[in-house]
């Protein structure tokens, strides 16, 4: 209550209220301006370190993605030589125990029968899954096609041959890499028990090219390797005869092309039918003492029809780590990458003049015969 004698205008009342907040607001709003600002950037900073966070932890992932998706090839070596003779343990074990229950996949372009049997199926699910199981986002194309799943594991085991000529490191990307695997080749051979033809093979090309290249064996245990640019277990001859060579070729139509190696070399020129291309490489070859008497000897390997690129990939692999060499008929370079048919047919030298070879040979249509 007001005293005695005095009356307080509300109008003046409203404007001292007026006045009072407009000190307080002079006072204090600096400081509120300043916390203000203060609050603003801490969460500015807070989020351009969030940021910061997010993009070192994006990072750290891409990088770690990078470093996976590399493959050491001196593993992949040691990896296939693994499955080839897992693979052919599988087979052996299948012929030993008469166990093919052979079918037909059809016929060849040429009208041959081509069989499948246990052994290439049981040989395919041990050397595919091998191979995918360890390293999983590299491309495994197989001549035969399953669903069946096989948890084959690596035995993180370096052949002793391998561990000492060939260092480790050399890192490529997975995504370059294509693997061609045979989990057996020369099978219509393997269903008339003619074993000594009979090879499973693996092949690494990266860009399309083969570097690694792995023939077994199974019925002998023999394993060839090589890895281009470092070693092989495997060496060329001393010497080859070119005047006129030994010709290694299919035995499923050797008739055809007897007829166009002795137009390119005479009629003099040795023909040798055999089955397997793994075989057929492996005869150009200087084998181990122990190995000599199971296998022909041939200069040249040479194909006139279209050849699938499991047949040949570990066997160019090979000769281009000796120094020889596997092209067209044309003299043209196989990538090793893509579709899996080779349509130019092919010759196979090593020791010799391989561009003299191409330049006796007849005109030919691989794809016409």
């Amino acid at each position: 209550m007001a005293p005695m004698g005095i009356r307080l205008s509300p109008l003046g009342v409203a404007v001292f209220c007026l006045l009072g907040v407009g000190v307080i607001y002079h006072l204090y709003a600096g400081v509120i301006s300043s916390r203000l600002a203060a609050f603003s950037l801490i969460e500015r900073k807070g989020g351009t370190e969030r940021e910061d966070n997010m993009q070192k932890m994006t990072t750290s992932w891409n990088l770690s993605t990078r470093q996976r998706r590399t493959v050491d090839l001196r593993d992949l070596l040691a990896v296939s030589v693994e499955a080839a003779e897992l693979g052919g343990r599988e087979v052996k074990t299948v012929r030993d125990d008469n166990s093919l229950k052979e079918k037909s996949k059809g016929k060849t372009k040429e009208g041959a029968n081509e069989p499948l049997t246990m052994g290439d199926l049981q040989s395919h699910r041990k050397m595919f899954n091998l191979l995918k199981n360890t390293f999983p986002e590299v491309t495994v194309n197989s001549e035969e096609h399953d669903n069946v799943v096989d948890h084959a594991t690596w035995s993180r085991e370096i052949p002793a041959d391998i561990l000492k000529n060939v260092k480790g490191g050399n890192d490529v990307p997975a995504e370059s890499i294509t693997v061609w695997i045979d989990p057996l080749d020369a099978t219509q051979e393997y269903t008339e028990n003619l074993v000594k033809y009979v090879t499973t093979m693996v092949c690494v090309a990266v860009d399309g090219k083969p570097v690694i290249g792995v023939i077994h064996q199974p019925f002998t245990g023999f394993t060839a390797w090589a890895l281009v640019g470092h070693r092989s277990n495997m060496h060329a001859r001393s010497s080859y005869s070119v005047n006129p060579p030994k010709v290694i070729v299919s035995r499923s139509h050797a008739g055809k092309v007897k007829g166009f190696v002795q137009d390119a070399f005479g009629n003099g020129t040795t023909v040798i039918g055999a089955g397997g291309a793994g075989y057929k490489v492996l005869s150009l070859l200087e084998m181990p003492l122990s190995e000599t008497a199971s296998i022909d000897q041939a200069d040249v390997y040479m194909h006139i029809t279209i050849i699938k690129k499991w047949d040949i990939c570990a066997g160019a692999a090979l000769l281009n780590a000796l120094g020889g060499q596997m092209t067209t008929l044309k003299g043209e370079d196989i990538d090793y990458s893509g579709t899996p048919v080779n349509k130019g047919g092919l010759v196979a030298s090593v020791g010799v003049d391989h561009k003299a070879l191409l330049e006796k040979l007849p005109n030919w249509d691989p794809e016409k015969h």
